[in-house]
């Protein structure tokens, strides 16, 4: 079995720093893409920075453009997301997720990740 963890969530005050880590296990060579999505009190789980593996091309939501950071090891058994700059509405819960999908364009469609985490909780308070 493939497993993904996250961690690195808490809380932390609006204009502040945090970084996220997902830890990989199992058999990962089939993976070209991952993606870091939360979700907040609603049930609907948002794409918000994703990577390519081929070229290294990532991808951010526009909410996020400039202050989050999407990167991986050189291993490729760790993904990170640092977070700066913080703002109350970024907090949700956050899960990290890999696909198959070969390409050069990183993934902003959940059906197309075959492997997800079970979450980390991300607090922003004032």
């Amino acid at each position: 079995q493939v497993h993904l963890v996250e961690s690195g969530g808490g809380v932390v005050q609006v204009g502040g720093s945090l970084r996220l880590s997902c830890a990989a296990s199992g058999r990962t060579a089939g993976w070209h893409a991952m993606a870091w999505v939360r979700q907040a009190l609603g049930p609907e789980r948002v794409f918000v920075a994703a990577l390519a593996w081929l070229g290294d091309n990532k991808w951010y939501a526009d909410s996020v453009k400039g202050r989050f950071t999407i990167s991986i090891d050189n291993a490729k058994t760790t993904m990170y997301l640092q977070m700066d700059s913080l703002k109350s509405e970024d907090s949700a819960v956050y899960y990290c997720a890999a696909s198959e999908v070969r390409g050069f364009e990183p993934i902003t469609d959940s059906d197309r990740y075959d492997y997800w985490g079970q979450g980390t909780q991300v607090t922003v308070s004032s």
